[in-house]
């Protein structure tokens, strides 16, 4: 197989390096090794596998959460430094802070390859494949199961054997509600804002929904 651009002008153009069998749980960890993307393709399964257990808790479609859980980090084969350039390519809306943080980017070309390349058409599981990361206001459950999957299961751990620093806090408020579950992941990030890169509007708006 020739080797890919940095990225592909369309996001089509990865469709050789996908063995497609309609089983995400075969499809996608295929995809993400093809491009060098193990530890991405091992975080993505433990989320699938955390967002279908939160959904059936909390009320959220349990297949839709398995879904996003599995796609929502399949942009890791576009590197960071071409993200910006991909997301205008692909005719994605960049932000300025997404100019200034482009791994942030990753969630909204994850939407992107979840539609072009897996065919995901409902707009609920694309909505909270591209809100994963900052989540946004008027979140919905779907949103949120996931978006604290991938914090529960941070990717961080694969590399450095560790455990999310807000855990303890996060699953407390999980024991009160799905939103007290958010608002303690989001309450800690909130208190660390000065040493984000930036904050993202959408991490903004999320907050000040849920800081009532």
């Amino acid at each position: 197989m020739d080797t890919l651009p940095v990225y592909p002008s369309d996001p089509g153009g990865y469709a050789p390096s996908l063995s497609r069998t309609g089983d995400l749980a075969v499809d996608v960890p295929a995809f993400l090794r093809a491009h060098g993307c193990v530890v991405t393709a091992a975080h993505c399964r433990a989320v699938a596998a955390r967002a279908a257990d939160l959904a059936t808790v909390y009320g959220a479609a349990a297949d839709a959460a398995a879904t996003a859980g599995w796609l929502h980090d399949v942009s890791a084969v576009v590197p960071v430094a071409a993200r910006v350039e991909a997301a205008r390519a692909w005719d994605v809306d960049v932000l300025p802070e997404e100019v200034v943080a482009p791994m942030i980017l990753h969630q909204k070309l994850s939407a992107v390859l979840a539609e072009a390349l897996f065919g995901v058409e409902e707009a609920a599981t694309l909505w909270a494949i591209r809100c994963h990361t900052t989540l946004r206001a008027d979140a919905s459950t779907l949103d949120k199961v996931v978006f604290l999957a991938d914090k529960i299961d941070w990717d961080q751990a694969w590399v450095r054997r560790g455990t999310p620093p807000y855990l303890v806090e996060v699953e407390a408020g999980l024991r009160i509600s799905l939103d007290a579950g958010v608002r303690a992941y989001l309450r800690y990030l909130w208190e660390r804002r000065a040493a984000l890169a930036v904050v993202h509007p959408w991490l903004r708006a999320a907050w000040a929904m849920l800081d009532r």
